[in-house]
């Protein structure tokens, strides 16, 4: 992990393909519910706050507390927020979608995950106390519609560090993840096509975008499924008991 961290620490991000994803992971925890993990996906809400009238993205959201004495538990419900500085097309809102439900959020998987990510980005950070995001995204497409997973075009999420971990994808083109320096220059740019290939970003120093998805095969849906954790880092006596 310590090579992971110097790569972020270097360039402000890192791509990191299934297998290794995947060693990172059980080091910090087992994936024995994967599959229903994954499964989880199929039951992911419409997000009716899209302002460009879209209803191709579908979406869960969970808040966790990470506390400067190692722990990391599930808050209560919350909406969604950012500036319209960070998302100029749907900020400016409290959003609330539909939680992630109880048994994933509190499942080997997303607490695998919640570990390998804190034990990563407190390498990089000074700081033991963090506000920590999951959302769940289905982005979909169809014969008459592409599927924008970020639609609100190259951005920052306004928080310090964000895993980006692809869990599935269906009769998908394009989906490729540019990252840029603040200045625009862009630095790099793959494309998450295996479960478990990753993107790490320093939120504060870089800014990243996917390219709009189409179906390969134009008679048949096509969907890109991913788990975004942004990790934010707060004060330790301004924590909230979850």
């Amino acid at each position: 992990m310590d090579s992971l961290a110097a790569a972020i620490a270097r360039d402000g991000y890192a791509f990191v393909h299934a297998a290794p994803m995947r060693e990172y992971l059980t080091r910090a925890g087992a994936l024995s519910d994967w599959d229903a993990f994954a499964d989880s996906w199929d039951r992911l809400e419409l997000d009716r706050y899209m302002a460009d009238g879209g209803r191709y993205r579908r979406r869960r959201h969970a808040v966790f507390v990470a506390g400067d004495e190692g722990s990391i538990l599930r808050a209560s419900h919350q909406p969604h927020y950012q500036s319209r500085d960070y998302n100029a097309l749907n900020g400016g809102i409290a959003r609330w979608f539909e939680p992630m439900e109880d048994a994933i959020g509190s499942g080997a998987t997303m607490r695998a995950i919640l570990a390998f990510s804190r034990r990563l980005f407190e390498r990089l950070s000074p700081a033991r106390a963090w506000h920590v995001e999951a959302h769940q995204f289905r982005i979909q497409a169809q014969r008459d519609e592409q599927g924008q997973p970020t639609p609100e075009g190259i951005h920052r999420d306004g928080v310090d560090y964000v895993l980006v971990l692809l869990v599935n994808r269906e009769n998908v083109a394009s989906g490729t993840t540019t990252v840029h320096a603040l200045s625009g220059a862009e630095l790099g740019a793959f494309t998450l096509a295996a479960p478990l290939d990753a993107a790490l970003l320093d939120d504060a120093r870089v800014a990243h975008g996917v390219t709009p998805i189409e179906p390969l095969d134009l008679d048949r849906p096509a969907s890109r499924d991913v788990l975004v954790v942004t990790w934010r880092r707060v004060r330790p006596d301004a924590i909230e008991s979850p």
